[in-house]
């Protein structure tokens, strides 16, 4: 019976592990090609080392497959105490498949390409900054890491003991005005700018997007039927609070409830239907973890 009990844990760990190689492997896919397609023939450098790596390919010619895998293994190297042993893995694992896409990608890209000289270059930078942010979000959603900006912040915070917001600004600006040094255009450093922005909007849209769920405070003398009919109707649960109003003094019940940003509206129409004189405090989440909500990673 313990056997049969761990060969079905053992079973579900590998469901688990197969299914996030799958979505990582397709989120590596969708960043090389928004990458190779969209963003190397326009000639923009964008921040992290994907950037980095752009700006070297077009001062020296060397591949980027061959400079993110190098830069990238280099970092770990260096903040190879800082970073888990998992984290570590899983970096390698993401970066060397990463590498190996770009470099099968971008020279059927040179010979066959998606976009031709002339057409809108703002449009493209858009298209580029959806597929690498909404990528980045796919990977980031299912435990991966594609390294870059990662590995820099951890060796920042650790020996500046700078914050992560203001050291990925800091690296992705120092990379992006690299660009002028380069090209002398005021115009490139502006679209590398506008997809480090878009692309990062995207990412946190796909990350918080599939998880944005609403916390509602409900207080009302028809707390009963409220809760009743949130259970029974919309299927959610429900939490009691014993309170007291402190300019009242009188004793009052507080109703805590979770639901989907897409139950939102039933919520707000039964407790409209029966008390159209509640007090109600929405709150959006960006994530409830737990039985009928998301699984923790």
């Amino acid at each position: 019976m313990e056997q049969s009990s761990a060969t079905k844990s053992l079973k579900a760990v590998f469901k688990h592990q197969a299914k996030d190689f799958f979505f990582i492997t397709l989120g590596i896919s969708m960043y090389a090609f928004g990458f190779t397609a969209f963003i190397l023939p326009e000639k923009v450098v964008m921040g992290g080392v994907a950037g980095l790596s752009a700006l070297i390919f077009y001062a020296f010619k060397i591949p980027p497959a061959l400079s993110i895998w190098v830069i990238n293994v280099s970092l770990l190297l260096i903040a190879f105490r800082a970073l888990s042993r998992q984290f570590t893995l899983r970096t390698i694992i993401g970066v060397t498949l990463l590498s190996l896409i770009i470099g099968a990608m971008q020279p059927f890209f040179e010979h066959y390409p998606v976009i031709t000289a002339g057409e809108d270059k703002f449009m493209h930078v858009l298209i580029g900054g959806v597929l690498c942010g909404g990528a980045l979000g796919i990977v980031f959603s299912h435990n991966g890491s594609t390294g870059g900006t990662d590995i820099i912040m951890a060796i920042l915070n650790k020996y500046f003991r700078m914050s992560f917001g203001r050291a990925m600004q800091f690296i992705d600006i120092t990379i992006i005005s690299s660009s002028y040094l380069l090209f002398h255009s005021t115009e490139l450093i502006v679209y590398g700018i506008v997809f480090t922005l878009f692309a990062s909007y995207v990412c946190d849209y796909i990350i918080n997007g599939t998880r944005q769920t609403v916390q509602f405070i409900i207080i009302s003398k028809e707390y009963e039927r409220i809760a009743n009919t949130i259970n029974q109707d919309v299927h959610r649960g429900v939490t009691l609070i014993e309170g007291k109003g402190w300019y009242s003094k009188s004793d009052v019940n507080i109703l805590i409830v979770m639901a989907r940003k897409y139950e939102s509206q039933d919520v707000f129409n039964y407790i409209k239907m029966i008390d159209p004189e509640a007090l109600v405090s929405q709150m959006q989440c960006h994530g409830v973890f737990g039985k009928g909500f998301d699984n923790f990673k």
